[in-house]
């Protein structure tokens, strides 16, 4: 007998398959899920590969057998997978541009509102700092340069974001560790752990701590001179500076062994570091890559750099110091910790170092020189005033006169507001859980990255009269110590000047960066003098300058140097 009869026969009911569900019904139910995986991934953000794989691959493949009855086996999984990510992406767009955003008040271009992939689109060929001018100019002080970041242009805001009150950081810097599982002292966000790890820094670059590395700073800096004082012809100042900056920090972090003055870059260490800083900025705007690129080799320069820092920091271990350097205090050398960093943290932090304070310091000079060798009486004022101080003969490497050099502060203070160390400043970010926060007129919703835009904030009329010139002038009128020029309304206020930012996530190597750039500058200045090259177009290293979260400028300053009688 067949099943069949014997289902008759007993009387037992048939099982019902339920009909399949018609084509729009099945596209419908997968959209729905897509809407509810967005809802997923605006709550909880999850970076977890697994978790990932579950909700944007899983997920679509297991409903793709409502398609199968109209699609088949080969195609109705691609259907599903275009229709769910087509529709995730449709909510995610729609919401972002909705009156329902937590943004939605604030203007700036729809693309940007839509993805912070056209902000990475705009930046990539460095420009970035002047975009987010443009935007400004164009939609005011606040500007959403992102679907959830926004850029702000007014002094009141700068305090309640980033003072002692203000806001923790930002996960811009989640996005390019050296070492992977160790976040970088810029990248902590819990103000608690970093200020735990600032300790160790804050200790280093302590005024006791200062005066202890002046005799390294005054040998390379000696060495420095030397070396400027014996080349013929043209020569590129900018590279010299930063050798000699390199080399500096070697010897405050490894002991030495960079050489660069002395050598050249002859084990690419120098272009190591400088290629460090290219590239870096997609992982700035989209930090969440790096549980993507985590999974990938490291490209050859990232671990050269590991392996380069690694078998310096283990060196420096074995073989201690006879002085305190940085290094003396990151590694605990003075147990003033409980605990003693592991060497991955090491490496970060010294690779840290080397980088933000070499390159910057160097940068920084390089752009006072640039700008006094296009302003010859600057230039003669700066000369004056050294020779006041440290006339021939006398020590330029003695700091006793430093604080009352108010000239070589003034041409300083113009070159970092003009040329600011982070041109696009650095971010914040409301706790997560702690909910919205007002940073003065502004409501800075939770989930929400926020920036004072260094760059537009320091060339600003309503802060600084003649804002786009190189005038040091203007820091002798707001100290007092000159008249505003007759018939011109002056404007200065000190507190939209944040080149190292404030607060307590500011820059901890500031007072070793102001050392070092007026000792370097006393002492070129009244032993040496500089003169634009033939030929030398200043303007190729305005058009070189790029925004690689610190100002970067590769055009060259080029000058022939002969030694002053």
């Amino acid at each position: 007998m067949c099943a069949g009869h014997l289902f008759d026969a007993f009387k037992i009911p048939k099982l019902q398959l339920p009909a399949a569900m018609d084509q729009a019904h099945a596209l419908v139910a997968i959209a729905g899920a897509a809407v509810i995986t967005h809802l997923v991934f605006k709550r909880w953000e999850p970076t977890n590969i697994g978790i990932l794989a579950l909700l944007l691959l899983a997920l679509p493949m297991g409903l793709s057998t409502l398609l199968l009855p109209h699609y088949g086996p080969l195609l109705a999984p691609l259907v599903a997978l275009a229709a769910f990510h087509a529709a995730m992406l449709a909510s995610i767009a729609l919401y972002r541009v909705s009156p329902w955003h937590p943004l939605a008040n604030y203007p700036g271009p729809l693309l940007a509102k839509l993805s912070k992939w056209w902000l990475v689109w705009k930046e990539r060929h460095g420009k970035q700092h002047l975009y987010i001018q443009e935007l400004h100019e164009q939609y005011g002080d606040v500007v959403r340069i992102g679907p959830n970041d926004i850029s702000i242009r007014d002094v009141e805001a700068i305090v309640p974001l980033m003072g002692l009150k203000g806001l923790p950081k930002g996960p811009a810097p989640w996005g390019a560790p050296i070492e992977p599982s160790v976040v970088p002292l810029i990248g902590i966000r819990d103000n608690a752990e970093h200020a735990r790890r600032r300790r160790p820094w804050a200790r280093a670059f302590a005024a006791e701590a200062l005066k202890g590395y002046e005799p390294m700073l005054t040998r390379r800096l000696a060495q420095l001179v030397d070396k400027l004082g014996s080349q013929q012809g043209a020569v590129d100042l900018s590279i010299w500076l930063s050798y000699f900056s390199h080399d500096f920090m070697g010897d405050m972090i490894y002991g030495g062994g960079h050489e660069l003055l002395a050598n050249g870059d002859a084990n690419g260490i120098w272009a190591m570091f400088r290629a460090a800083a290219e590239g870096q900025m997609m992982a700035h705007h989209l930090p969440w890559l790096t549980t993507f690129t985590s999974l990938l080799p490291a490209s050859p320069g990232l671990q050269k750099m590991r392996s380069v820092a690694l078998r310096r920091t283990m060196a420096r271990y074995a073989n201690g110091s006879d002085k305190k350097d940085l290094f003396h205090y990151l590694s605990n050398e003075d147990n003033a910790e409980k605990i003693s960093p592991p060497p991955e943290q090491l490496v970060t932090e010294t690779v840290l170092a080397v980088f933000t304070s070499s390159e910057t310091v160097a940068m920084i000079l390089s752009n006072v020189f640039w700008q006094l060798l296009q302003h010859p009486q600057y230039y003669k004022q700066l000369q004056t005033e050294v020779d006041r101080y440290y006339p021939a003969g006398e020590n330029a490497y003695d700091t006793k006169n430093y604080d009352k050099m108010v000239w070589l502060d003034a041409v300083l203070n113009e070159a970092l507001r003009l040329y600011p160390i982070t041109p696009s400043g650095s971010q914040r970010a409301p706790a997560p859980g702690r909910g919205d926060r007002i940073v003065g007129p502004y409501v800075i919703p939770e989930g929400t990255n926020a920036r004072v835009h260094t760059w537009s904030l320091h060339r600003d009329p309503r802060y600084f009269a003649n804002p786009n010139a190189f005038w040091p002038e203007r820091w002798l009128v707001a100290g007092g110590h000159a008249s505003a020029p007759a018939g011109e309304g002056f404007v200065h206020d000190a507190r939209a000047f944040v080149p190292y930012s404030v607060g307590p996530m500011g820059c901890v190597g500031r007072d070793l960066a102001e050392l070092e750039m007026r000792m370097v500058l006393c002492a070129l200045v009244q032993k040496l003098q500089f003169a634009p090259a033939e030929g030398w177009d200043p303007a190729e290293r305005e058009r070189t300058l790029r925004d690689e979260f610190v100002v970067c400028m590769r055009g060259p300053v080029s000058v022939v140097v002969s030694k002053r009688t």
